[in-house]
């Protein structure tokens, strides 16, 4: 079987993620949560898309990602994957369902991939994690691993700080990434880890790091959509790069229309529907 480059037309496989990194080549993954930005995501050429528990945040107005339910995720998932042909798309596994027994978090995962239409599973932490990623792997699912800041664990980390950052930290950071990767993790998420240590990690590792607050040497860079495009409220991480400001836009284009229905611009007749002629003479015989 001849599986397709992630450059080319075709289906983004695991194969092509692994050929990807094998080549030196850059690869994107954005979050999506719904139909319409999945389909644009798509179609702009994104090789990965993450349904990440992020909508906590962007989706929801949680404060955190602490509140998101398997069944929120295996909803946007569906909606994701009904607007994506040829992204990979990952799905997040919520705070909860893998902080259980292995045999609850396999059946938890067996949902995100049977009815969401997950493609592969993403969950946070490091060496405890290692058997969980193990039996995901050996029950055929593609397991995406996250070390770093994990902001399920916002609460015992005490906020959102860069993790690593001592000779000590970095190590452990090191150690946890090998040990995933041997573990069957096909990828990592390395979130808030100094450039250099996500350099070495990405070097010494033959599974692809995805970045996030990580420097550019990382194999794949991954943002949230609504951060990209300006969709998000208050102070912006310093990794976050706005391209737009659909905020701007919509808002821009509310005012507009309000204006032009408070003045009776809006609808015009060729935005209504009349009558026939014909119909008129009946009504007025």
């Amino acid at each position: 079987m001849a599986y397709l480059q992630p450059d080319k037309e075709g289906k983004v496989y695991l194969p092509a993620i692994r050929a990807a990194k094998e080549r030196g080549e850059k690869l994107v993954c954005l979050t999506a949560y719904d139909y319409p930005t999945a389909r644009i995501v798509d179609e702009a050429g994104v090789d990965m898309i993450l349904v990440g528990d992020s909508m906590g945040n962007v989706i929801h107005g949680y404060g955190n990602t602490i509140p998101v339910s398997l069944d929120e995720i295996i909803s946007a998932c569906i909606a994701v994957k009904r607007g994506t042909e040829r992204a990979m798309v990952i799905a997040d596994m919520p705070f909860g369902t893998y902080h259980v027994n292995e045999d609850d978090s396999v059946k938890n995962a067996l949902r995100l991939m049977k009815y969401g239409g997950a493609e592969a599973v993403k969950l946070e932490g490091g060496r405890n994690r290692v058997e969980l990623v193990k039996r995901l792997v050996n029950e055929e699912i593609p397991v995406v691993a996250h070390i770093g800041l994990t902001p399920q664990s916002v609460y015992k980390m005490g906020g959102y700080r860069v993790q690593g950052r001592t000779a000590e930290q970095a190590k452990l950071l090191i150690e946890d990434a090998k040990m995933l990767e041997d573990a069957g993790a096909f990828a990592i998420v390395l979130e808030l880890v100094p450039r250099e240590v996500a350099a070495m990690i990405t070097a010494e590792l033959e599974m692809s790091t995805i970045g996030i607050g990580a420097g550019l040497d990382c194999d794949i860079q991954v943002l949230v959509l609504h951060d990209l495009v300006g969709m998000t409220f208050g102070r912006q991480p310093r990794f976050v790069r706005q391209y737009a400001s659909v905020r701007d836009v919509m808002t821009d284009a509310i005012h507009k229309w309000t204006a032009d229905v408070k003045s009776g611009a809006y609808p015009s007749d060729q935005e209504s529907y009349g009558l026939t002629d014909e119909t008129k003479k009946e009504m007025s015989a």
